[in-house]
């Protein structure tokens, strides 16, 4: 995608093979900054802390640094370790133990003095997939946008979105904006309602920044609004993200991704959830009851960030001195409440017959 109206990718690797280059999304949108990541704890605390975020892009970022430990120590203990670090960065999202699992997995049958070169090559193939498979996704989700388009010729789109999901959460293209982008190249009119998603702002910050920088019409919205949008016939169709998926189709993505599901329904709207297979956990079942929800720090409900009067960077506290604030960073809708998973093998209904038989063709 787009920055400056130049190509942009959020991370890619040095030419020497010995670092990895990244954009510092804290930091956006207000300063572009590129984070070199030369070490294994330099990748973990940039996952921890979000300088990169996003279920595919965590996964990307954690082949690389797997890679990076092979620079360093590649022998068997090495490895595990490196592994589990990584793993314990962001418990929710799977695509992070789904990377790791395939880099350590294909390594430790090689001879020692091989794993460096073939680790580099793995993390390069697993970003360039990841790359491939959200321009299917971005496909597939066209068809539906075309169809709903179709309905009212002439007409703007309105999709509402929650969180980020576009390319900044992948390596390219995004999950639920990747169909927005391939839209706006079809020519179809699309608009996207963008959610501020609190407490990061991740929608305000993030996804109005790559919007606009591909210069696709968004207008920024309060996270309670979309349901007062919804019912004035304002929103067509809601695509979001997801950070895991079970088997039988429930969805875990961050926190209020569950109140746009409902309010959807409530309204007869359909309510779409845009993932790669390597987000799907058929390992687990009941969302609700299996899935390890991450709690963040207080200080990220408690105090806000952004940019001053005087264009600086500042933090300043919202709640009163001494209030509790709890921060659980995701929330599981029920499979029941998903119109459809669009994939990269086109979009599936949220049945874990469907799932599993999609998963094993």
């Amino acid at each position: 995608m787009k920055v400056d109206g130049q190509h942009r990718r959020s991370l890619w690797p040095s030419a020497r093979g010995d670092a990895l280059y990244v954009i510092d999304q804290r930091q956006l949108p207000h300063t572009l900054a590129i984070a070199r990541l030369d070490r294994l704890d330099q990748v973990r605390s940039a996952i921890a802390e979000m300088w990169v975020r996003g279920a595919p892009l965590i996964g990307a970022t954690a082949a690389y640094g797997i890679a990076l430990q092979c620079r360093q120590a590649a022998d068997d203990a090495a490895l595990r370790a490196a592994q589990s670090s990584l793993d314990s960065a962001r418990p929710t999202a799977v695509n992070l133990a789904w990377a790791t699992r395939r880099m350590v997995d294909a390594l430790l049958p090689l001879a020692l003095a091989q794993r460096a070169a073939a680790a580099w090559e793995l993390a390069d193939a697993i970003a360039e997939e990841d790359v491939a498979i959200n321009a299917a996704i971005g496909r597939h989700g066209l068809a539906l946008l075309q169809a709903l388009a179709a309905r009212s010729p002439g007409g703007t789109l309105n999709v509402l979105t929650h969180c980020n999901a576009g390319w900044l959460a992948t390596v390219d293209w995004g999950t639920a904006l990747a169909p927005v982008y391939l839209a706006q190249a079809s020519g179809l009119a699309v608009h996207v309602w963008v959610d501020e998603t609190r407490p990061r702002n991740q929608g305000a910050s993030l996804t109005a920044w790559e919007l606009g920088q591909q210069g696709v019409a968004h207008t920024v919205i309060a996270d309670n609004t979309g349901g007062h949008l919804m019912q004035r016939g304002q929103v067509d169709l809601v695509i979001v993200g997801a950070d895991r998926v079970t088997a039988r189709g429930d969805v875990c993505n961050k926190i209020g991704t569950y109140l746009k599901a409902l309010a959807a329904r409530d309204n007869g709207l359909p309510f779409y959830v845009a993932m790669p297979f390597s987000t799907l956990d058929l390992g687990l079942s009941d969302g609700l009851a299996e899935i390890p929800i991450e709690h963040r720090s207080a200080r990220e409900l408690t105090h806000v960030s952004g940019r001053d009067g005087a264009g600086q960077h500042t933090e300043v506290q919202v709640v009163p001195d001494g209030s509790p604030a709890l921060n659980p960073a995701f929330d599981v809708t029920p499979a029941r409440l998903v119109s459809g998973l669009i994939t990269e093998r086109g979009v599936l209904v949220a049945d874990e017959a469907v799932l599993r038989g999609a998963a094993s063709g």
